[in-house]
Order: C-alpha cells, then sequence, then structure tokens
C-alpha cells in the first residue's frame, strides 16, 4: 500500500511536468519571437511555424538539466526514494506558481533559475530536517548539498547580465555606424560578409548548443564538432557570404532569412536546454521511484544509482516537444510576455507600460551630464558624421521602415547573432547562464544603442528594465523559499499535505487566470482609447 502511495505521487509529478511546459513556454517564448516579432520580419504564423520546428529538433538535443535535476544541486545517494519524491513534489509544485505569477504580470524570468533555486531550496529542507531527526549536527548540510555548483550558477547569471547588456550595445553601435539607419542602399554594397559573419555565429551556436546532448549524434561526431568549430565558422562564413552576395543580386532582402534562420536556433536552444527543465525532474522522480522497486528495500535504498547517466527515450522528448509547440500556438500569456520586452525595445515613442521612478530619473540626470562632457571632446567633423549615421530621428523616414515594425531587421539580426555568441561561448567555458537573461539583456542594449531610449521615454523604460530585472533577482529568493516550505510542509506531513498544497495551487493559477484576463482587458482597452486620442489630434 506504501508503494502505491509513492506510485501515485509519480503521477502527481508526470501531471505537473505536463503543465510546468506550458507555463514554461509561456514565459521563455519571448526569447527567440521577440526578434522576428518585433521587426515584422515575416507573417506571424511563418515566424511561429520556424520556431515550432526550432523546438521539435531542439527536444532531441536535451540534456543538460536531466543531470542537473538527479545530481547537480544535491548527492542523491545520500537520500532515499520517499526524500527525493519529497523534493522533486515541492520543486513543482513551487515552479507552477512561480512562473505563473510572473506569467500573469508579463515579466519574463529564467526557467533555469526557478528550477535551480527550487531545487536548493527542497533539498536544504529535506537535508536540515533529515540531520536533525539523527545527529543534529548541521554542518554536515555540506555533505548533502553541491554549493559549488549553486555558487557557479549564481556567478554565471551576474556575469552574463553585464556581458550581454554591453556586448548587444557596441555591436549595435558599430553596426549602425556602418549601415544607418537607411539601410538597403549600404547593404548592397557590404551586407554579404556582415550577414556571413552573423550567420557564422549562429551556426556555430547551434553546433555547440545542438550537438553536446543531440540523441542521433555520437560522442566521436561531438568531439570532431568540438576540435573543428574554427575551421567550420570559417567554411559558413565564406559559403554564406557567396549565398547572401547572389540573393543581394537577387534583389532580395537578406536580413529577413537571417533573421529566420536565427529564430530557429534560439528557439532550438531553449528546446534543448530551457524547457527540458521541466520534465528534467519528474523523470528524476520516475528513475528513482523505478530503481527503489526494483530493490528488496524500496523505502530505505540509496539512490546512488542516480549519480550515473541515464538515457532519456527520443519519444519523450518529442512527446515534450509537442507540448511546447501547442502551448507556443494557444498561449495568450506568451503574447503579453513578448509585449513587454518589444515595447521596452521599440524605436518610436508612444504610451509606456511603466511610470517613472526616482532611480531611473537620477540614471538618466547622470548619463547625459557623461555624455554631454564625452562630446565636447570629439571634434565636430567626427560629431557630424557620427550624428548623420546614428540619427535616430530618421528612423520613421527610412525606406527600410516597414509598416508596424517596433525596430528594423537590422538590430534584429543583432539581436539573434549577439545572443547566438555569448550562448555559445559561455558554453563552450562550462559557464551556466540564463537565455532568457542573454535575449533580454541582449536585445535592451541594443535598443539603447539605438537611441530608442530618447530622452522623454528613457525614465520609463529604465523603470521597465529595472523592475524586469529586480524579478530575476526575486525568482531566485521566492524558487528557494516556496520550495523550502513546501518541503517542510510535506516532510513534516509524511506526504499526506500534498493534496492541500495542490488545492493551494490550484486556487492560486485560478487567481492568476483571473487577473491576467483583468489586465487584458484593461490594456485592450487603453489601447483603443490611445490610438482614437491620436486620431483625435488636429494635423499641424
Amino acid at each position: 500500500m506504501v508503494i502505491e502511495f509513492y506510485l501515485a505521487a509519480v503521477i502527481v509529478l508526470i501531471a505537473f511536468a505536463v503543465f510546468a511546459l506550458m507555463v514554461g513556454v509561456s514565459n521563455d517564448a519571448a526569447n527567440f519571437l521577440n526578434s522576428s516579432l518585433g521587426s515584422k520580419v515575416a507573417p506571424r504564423h511563418i515566424i511561429m511555424i520556424i520556431a515550432s520546428l526550432g523546438i521539435l529538433v531542439g527536444v532531441t538535443s536535451s540534456s543538460g538539466m536531466m543531470e542537473v535535476a538527479r545530481k547537480g544541486i544535491f548527492h542523491p545517494q545520500l537520500f532515499t526514494m520517499p526524500e527525493l519524491l519529497m523534493i522533486f513534489l515541492s520543486v513543482m509544485l513551487a515552479d507552477v506558481i512561480l512562473l505563473d505569477t510572473f506569467n500573469t504580470y508579463g515579466l519574463p524570468t529564467s526557467t533555469t533559475v526557478s528550477i535551480v533555486f527550487e531545487l536548493l531550496g527542497a533539498a536544504v529542507a529535506i537535508s536540515i530536517f533529515k540531520i536533525i531527526s539523527t545527529d543534529g549536527n548541521l554542518r554536515a548540510l555540506g555533505e548533502y548539498i553541491n554549493t559549488a555548483k549553486a555558487m557557479m550558477i549564481i556567478f554565471g547569471i551576474l556575469l552574463s547580465i553585464v556581458a550581454a547588456f554591453f556586448s548587444g550595445a557596441l555591436v549595435q553601435f558599430i553596426t549602425r555606424l556602418i549601415f544607418s539607419f537607411d539601410y538597403m542602399p549600404r547593404l548592397k554594397r557590404y551586407g554579404a560578409v556582415w550577414a556571413g559573419m552573423a550567420m557564422a555565429s549562429i551556426i556555430y551556436f547551434m553546433l555547440v548548443k545542438g550537438s553536446k546532448g543531440a540523441s542521433f549524434i555520437s560522442p566521436e561526431m561531438v568531439i570532431m564538432i568540438k576540435d573543428s568549430a574554427w575551421t567550420i565558422m570559417f567554411y559558413a562564413f565564406i559559403f554564406s557570404a557567396v549565398i547572401f552576395q547572389i540573393l543581394l543580386f537577387l534583389k532580395v532582402n537578406i536580413l529577413k532569412p537571417l533573421v529566420l534562420i536565427g529564430t530557429f536556433a534560439l528557439a532550438m536552444a531553449f528546446a534543448a536546454n530551457d524547457l527540458v527543465n521541466f520534465i528534467g525532474v519528474p523523470l528524476a522522480g520516475l528513475t528513482s521511484y523505478q530503481t527503489a522497486v526494483a530493490t528488496d528495500n524500496p523505502l530505505t535504498v540509496s539512490m546512488a544509482a542516480l549519480s550515473a547517466k541515464i538515457h532519456t527515450d527520443t519519444y519523450l522528448l518529442l512527446i515534450a516537444g509537442l507540448v511546447m509547440v501547442i502551448t507556443l500556438w494557444v498561449s495568450r500569456k506568451a503574447r503579453t510576455v513578448s509585449e513587454t520586452e518589444v515595447r521596452l525595445g521599440r524605436q518610436d515613442e508612444g504610451i509606456e507600460r511603466f511610470e517613472s521612478a526616482p532611480i531611473s530619473r537620477m540614471i538618466v540626470r547622470t548619463w547625459l551630464r557623461g555624455a554631454e562632457a564625452v562630446i565636447h571632446i570629439v571634434p565636430k567633423s567626427i560629431r557630424a558624421k557620427l550624428g548623420n549615421r546614428l540619427d535616430s530621428a530618421s528612423y520613421n523616414n527610412s525606406s527600410s521602415v516597414m509598416e508596424g515594425q517596433r525596430f528594423d531587421l537590422i538590430r534584429a539580426s543583432v539581436n539573434m547573432m549577439v545572443a547566438s555568441a555569448i550562448i555559445s561561448f559561455a558554453t563552450s567555458l562550462k559557464l551556466p547562464l540564463s537565455t532568457t537573461y542573454v535575449t533580454f539583456t541582449v536585445a535592451m542594449g541594443t535598443s539603447f544603442a539605438d537611441g530608442a531610449w530618447g530622452r522623454d521615454s528613457a525614465v520609463y523604460r529604465i523603470t521597465g528594465v529595472l523592475t524586469v530585472i529586480g524579478g530575476w533577482f526575486m525568482t531566485a529568493i521566492s524558487a528557494f523559499i516556496i520550495a523550502f516550505i513546501m518541503a517542510a510542509a510535506i516532510f513534516y506531513s509524511k506526504m499526506y499535505a500534498i493534496p492541500v498544497l495542490l488545492v493551494i495551487n490550484g486556487i492560486i493559477i485560478w487567481k492568476n487566470h483571473k487577473k491576467h484576463q483583468q489586465r487584458t482587458s484593461v490594456m485592450h482597452h487603453d489601447k483603443i482609447f490611445n490610438l482614437k486620442k491620436i486620431k483625435d489630434v488636429p494635423a499641424s
């Protein structure tokens, strides 16, 4: 009877995996959709089809968080199957609440960070309670928790935020100097070389991120790809530059296929490294149950078997991929999260979502003073040339701008290229980071370099950016605390608190759903009101 009880717990975990995949897509769709949607590179359904294909390819390369869920944060050999199920159930209960709440308010956050800190919080709780019930010496906590891994993740997060913003701003500044806002005439001259470099970066990104965990690529092939990385990039650059030059002769806008390929690549990385977070924990629970029941003492046997490398069946990954794709097409919350980043990075002025804050005004004043001091040092002739190339006021008059664009294809392609390069480089160094954090801060860096944060809008945009970044740090803290509390309730109730916690989760999710409906209705009303207000203003 007891074993059947734990089987029911595993079934609950698997059910949560489906729901967690849904809320995860709603949050992380912004990572790979925003550059395409914001630049209007293609009709929405074309963008969605390409992203869906990227997801389905990416799930076959998913391995990263599978290992973290089983042994990355804690040492499984020191736990039993019931204890691990307590940890995994606490993680999934906390994860669904946390991500659904962020999605409701349209704030992008990191699925990787949330699940890592939930694992940490739940594992710390169960470890402490287990130690107290035995010898009571809490100094032994370090034996249960992989603290080095946790600190490495925190370091990677902080480093990626800073590096992504400044890299995005620098590359966009240089790119805009080359092409200006009216980029089509210059694109015909040296666009093929630039696009070839961007394509080489994206291809390298796909190889590094995709081959490492691909179920259809042998370990020998992975090593060969890694050893030949620079050669592959060189030939990718030459081949891509030639193809793009031919397309230019045929009068094709080469930035469109470049952005769409980048969308595919980021969607692939998302599926391979982020959303598998949510099936990693339930599958670890299933593995621990199967390992335990195969022994004579299923309730007390050590879970050391989870330390070994375990292969995940491809059909399970493809089922997860289908759930992701369906959610991508039907989720309204995914559109809300995407809209937050697109509006913060849009080139034109308009109604701002966030209010002005004292710290935002202070940052703007400090920046303006510093910029004025630097401008006076630069000779007038150079200032004039730079001003012509970087004049963001010419954006709306540019022949390159399409109707409904929030920003142009130049910036969209830079977003893709820089995000791909940073994630690939960090992966090669085995530095953990969040694709959400990288793609968002790169987008903010490129919009900053493009002068999208004008004098009138800068304080509101900075408030929005600080709100999102503040939410990232709250993700880690909240994930740890909520998972810790869940684990405490489950441990001391001998898992009988699970039905109560499920009801509480259901109530919170329902309230979030109603809140999102209200917010969507208000935003739609405000949009109609503002459009009517603009139309009523007489032309000068």
